[in-house]
C-alpha cells in the first residue's frame, strides 16, 4: 500500500495551501520593500534629471519608493502574512504527523487502545485549540473545510493492515520521503547561500574600492559608494531572512536523525517498541524542531 498527501484529510490541504499563500505573500512583500529602498538609493544617487513642475525626475521616483516601502510595510503588517504563514505551516505538519501515527499504531494511537478515533479527534482539536489561542484562523469556523472527514477511508485502510505492511508503508512514504525534502531542502539553502555571499562580496568590495578612490580625491563621489552600501546590506537583510545558513545545518542534522531511525527501523524495532519509534520520528520532522536547530546552529 503507498500512501501520500492526497490520502491524508481536506483539512491539511486547505492549511498547506493557506501555509504557502501566505508564505509567498510574506517573501515578496519583504522583497519589494528591499528593491524599493535600493531603488530610493539608486534615484537619490543619479543626477536631479529634468524638472516636473516644482520636482526633479529623480528626487520624485526617490521620494515615490520610500513611500512604496512604507505602503508594503503596512499592508503586510495589516494582512499578518508572516504569522498566518507560521501557523498554517504549523496547522498543516501537525494534522500531518498526527495522521501518520494514527495510521500506522504510532503512540498514542498504539494497537492497545480501545477507541483510537475518539483519541485521534481528541487531540487534533486539542493541538489546533492552542493554535486558534495564538491567531490561527480555522477554515472550518468560516465553512471553507467542512466538519468531520478528520480520518480518511486511507487512513482507515492502513490502520487496518498488519504490522509488516504498516511498517514498510511508513519507512517508505514518510521517513525516505522526508529524508530525501531535507536533502533536498539544504542543497537549495547551499546554492543560495553561495550565490548571495559572493553577491555581497563583491559588492562590498566595490563600495570599498570607490570608498579609498574617494578618500584620495577621485573616484565616482560618494553618491555610487552609497548606492552600493545600500545593495549589500538588502543582500545580507535578505539572506537573513530566508536563514539559508542555519536552515543547512539544521535540515542536515534532522536528515541524518532521520537516517539512523530508518536503520533502526528496518532491523532492530519489535512490534512493541513502534509506537514509540514512531512517535520520535514526527519529532524529529516537527516545524518546532526544525526551529529549534536552525537557532541554536546559528
Amino acid at each position: 500500500m503507498t500512501f501520500r498527501n492526497e490520502d491524508l484529510p481536506a483539512l491539511f490541504h486547505h492549511t498547506d495551501q493557506a501555509a504557502i499563500s501566505r508564505q509567498r505573500e510574506s517573501t515578496q512583500a519583504t522583497r519589494a520593500q528591499l528593491l524599493l529602498l535600493v531603488a530610493a538609493a539608486a534615484a537619490a544617487a543619479l543626477p536631479a534629471g529634468p524638472k516636473l513642475g516644482s520636482m526633479y525626475l529623480f528626487g520624485l521616483l526617490s521620494v515615490l519608493s520610500y513611500v512604496g516601502v512604507l505602503v508594503v510595510g503596512m499592508r503586510a503588517t495589516r494582512r499578518r502574512a508572516r504569522p498566518q504563514w507560521q501557523l498554517n505551516r504549523s496547522a498543516a505538519e501537525f494534522i500531518k504527523s498526527l495522521a501518520w501515527r494514527y495510521a500506522v499504531h504510532g503512540a498514542p494511537f498504539g494497537s492497545e487502545v480501545a477507541e483510537p478515533g475518539v483519541t485521534y479527534r481528541s487531540r487534533l482539536e486539542a493541538g489546533l485549540a492552542e493554535l486558534r489561542k495564538m491567531g490561527w484562523e480555522d477554515p472550518r469556523s468560516a465553512g471553507t473545510v467542512p466538519e468531520g472527514g478528520e480520518i480518511t477511508g486511507a487512513m482507515e485502510r492502513l490502520r487496518g493492515m498488519d504490522y509488516q505492511a504498516r511498517r514498510e508503508t511508513y519507512v517508505r512514504d514518510r521517513l525516505i520521503e522526508q529524508r530525501n525534502w531535507y536533502r533536498r531542502r539544504a542543497e537549495v539553502s547551499r546554492r543560495a547561500t553561495n550565490l548571495w555571499s559572493w553577491t555581497i562580496v563583491l559588492l562590498t568590495c566595490l563600495a570599498l574600492m570607490f570608498a579609498l578612490l574617494g578618500s584620495f580625491g577621485s573616484g565616482p563621489g560618494p553618491r555610487l559608494t552609497a548606492l552600493l552600501s545600500a545593495a549589500a546590506a538588502a543582500g545580507i537583510a535578505w539572506n537573513e531572512v530566508r536563514r539559508h545558513h542555519p536552515l543547512i545545518e539544521a535540515h542536515t542534522l534532522i536528515e541524518q536523525d532521520l537516517a539512523a531511525m530508518m536503520v533502526v527501523m528496518q532491523t532492530t524495532i519489535t512490534e512493541s517498541q513502534w509506537p514509540s519509534s514512531v512517535y520520535e520520528t514526527e519529532r524529529y520532522v516537527s516545524p518546532q524542531h526544525t526551529d529549534w536547530l536552525a537557532r541554536h546552529s546559528s
